[in-house]
């Protein structure tokens, strides 16, 4: 193995590092709101840290790999997936911190019966992401594309609640606060499912060299 291919190899691991690491501060974010787990918040808050240094981390590794080796083809296609999923990974991060801060709130307020579900969107979205990943590691179009598909549902029902959760605030003034944290974290949600959805056309163009970006049916056909 030359010293290109271990690069290429140590890129790989720090995006999977990173990968695992996100995937679990998303699950933790998740239960901080379903659960009421002040812990569960806790860790997603300390998690990035770690996040934002194997960011940077990623970065410097793969532009180091450009301008010494100067990739082709396939191989450069993949620094270049690495550095987006690598964006998409850190906003996602952040993500989980604003939903674990969402549920913060809502532990500081009194219980409520559930409005909306959350588990089924969370775990929609939580599919989503763990697809778009196993897509990139496998380089498996089908499976992109299946997470392309399943973007519009996440979309619905993020609808859905919204009117779900306006209706609940206009009953009683005390709904308010709740509801809006509530509001937050499926809006939130629905950002993690988007940036899936990134990484998912990065395995287009990783694979086939195409950019599939706002062009669903084409990527379908392709």
């Amino acid at each position: 193995m030359n010293r290109f291919e271990e690069g290429l190899e140590c890129l790989k691991i720090k995006l999977l590092e990173m990968s695992s690491l996100v995937e679990n501060a998303i699950q933790c974010s998740i239960d901080a709101v379903v659960k009421s787990d002040q812990g569960a918040a806790q860790k997603v808050l300390d998690s990035e840290a770690r996040i934002n240094t194997i960011e940077l981390e990623i970065d410097a590794l793969a532009i180091e790999l450009l301008a010494l080796h100067q990739p082709m083809a396939s191989n450069l296609r993949l620094i270049i997936a690495v550095l987006k999923i690598n964006t998409d990974l850190e906003r996602m991060g952040d993500l989980s911190v604003a939903i674990a801060r969402s549920a913060q709130s809502l532990i500081e307020t009194p219980a409520i019966e559930p409005i909306v579900d959350i588990p089924f969107i969370a775990g929609l979205v939580q599919s989503m992401v763990r697809k778009s990943l196993d897509a990139f590691v496998a380089g498996d179009v089908d499976l992109a594309l299946s997470v392309l598909a399943s973007d519009d549902i996440v979309d619905s029902l993020r609808t859905n609640y919204y009117h779900q959760l306006v209706s609940f605030m206009r009953k009683d003034p005390q709904n308010v606060n709740p509801a809006l944290n509530l509001l937050a974290v499926t809006r939130t949600l629905e950002r993690l499912a988007d940036h899936s959805t990134n990484i998912a056309e990065d395995v287009f163009f990783f694979v086939k060299g195409v950019d599939v970006r706002h062009r669903l049916g084409q990527a379908t056909n392709s």
